[in-house]
């Protein structure tokens, strides 16, 4: 199972473009800030990642505000010509 649920801050986000299919596209960079226990210790976890919407999710992603906080639902996979995997937001709802 591929699904990832994440609480993280929109820090960048790029104009809405097309896909040659039509769909509207967002890029974003998102960063995730929470404590977790890891062998018996709680450690300060920072992470940054990228994102993409499409479709309707891409449309109203587009007009949050950046440094909002959101909780994100979707998959990651890595591009053709990438290293690093992308989360690919199915939805998102304010935390």
């Amino acid at each position: 199972m591929n699904q990832v649920v994440l609480s993280a801050w929109i820090v960048e986000a790029s104009a809405l473009r097309y896909t040659p299919a039509g769909l509207p596209a967002l890029d974003l960079r998102l960063e995730h800030e929470s404590e977790a226990s890891e062998a018996g210790r709680q450690r300060t976890v920072k992470a940054a990642i990228r994102a993409v919407a499409l479709g309707s999710v891409a449309e109203t992603l587009g007009q949050q505000a950046i440094g909002s906080g959101w909780t994100f639902t979707g998959f990651l996979a890595t591009p053709r010509n990438g290293k690093h995997p992308v989360l690919h937001i199915q939805s998102f709802q304010q935390s």
